[in-house]
């Protein structure tokens, strides 16, 4: 074995899986593919769009079979109106309507600013079964001035021809009357047909402020 094969052999287990001494500034210098070779699963900004004393956010375009995944990111959502619920919704004909029937369900963990009141609880009145309402993806969200919710909806095989849609949300937002709540929100869009356009509400007033950010997540 010559001298460059028995140190490179050395830089490996007998299982063929690389050592951290294999790895250095010099072994990874020339490597020009690095992005490419990590492209898997990778999140793509499609669009963004920020509220402004809005009805509603509306994604009308960019949902199609380009990607696997389509990930919503929602930043400092603030509502004009106080005690609010902030929702989704879909649609099959490219935003004409937003009424998929859906099955959900709705757990929160929730904690007082005074830090005598917490729970890990399941919110049944937010569930629905085989409605076309809107979802609440968080409930009784606070308009003060430093009060908001943030977090993200992801939405699967959207294009799909064949199942059912699948989605999954995760929040934490400003309660109207000082908590903190950790609310995930789990369901599918009862429909073979493509889900191509998504909308987000209050329950009453407009959307006073925050950022909503489109993402597809490319395929491993």
């Amino acid at each position: 074995m010559g001298t460059i094969t028995r140190n490179a052999a050395n830089n490996f287990t007998t299982g063929g899986v690389i050592l951290p001494a294999g790895i250095n500034d010099t072994s990874v210098a020339s490597l020009t593919e690095l992005e490419n070779a990590a492209a898997g699963g990778a999140m793509n900004l499609i669009s963004e769009q920020t509220a402004s004393g809005s009805a509603s956010i509306d994604f009308t375009s960019g949902i199609d079979s380009t990607y696997p995944i389509y990930k919503f990111e929602f930043i400092n959502i603030h509502p004009s109106v106080d005690d609010v619920y902030f929702q989704v919704n879909f649609s099959t004909d490219g935003g004409s309507n937003y009424n998929v029937t859906k099955t959900t369900t709705f757990f929160q963990a929730y904690h007082n600013e005074a830090g005598n009141d917490s729970a890990l609880i399941y919110q049944s009145a937010d569930d629905l079964a085989q409605s076309t309402s809107f979802q609440n993806l968080n409930d009784r969200l606070g308009n003060d001035n430093d009060q908001s919710s943030s977090g993200y909806l992801s939405l699967f095989s959207p294009s799909s021809n064949t199942f059912v849609k699948h989605f999954m949300a995760e929040s934490n937002r400003s309660h109207a009357v000082d908590y903190t709540n950790h609310q995930l929100i789990a369901g599918y869009g009862n429909t073979v047909n493509p889900i191509d356009a998504v909308k987000f509400q209050m329950s009453s007033g407009n959307i006073d402020a925050g950022t909503i950010k489109l993402y597809g997540i490319s395929g491993s």
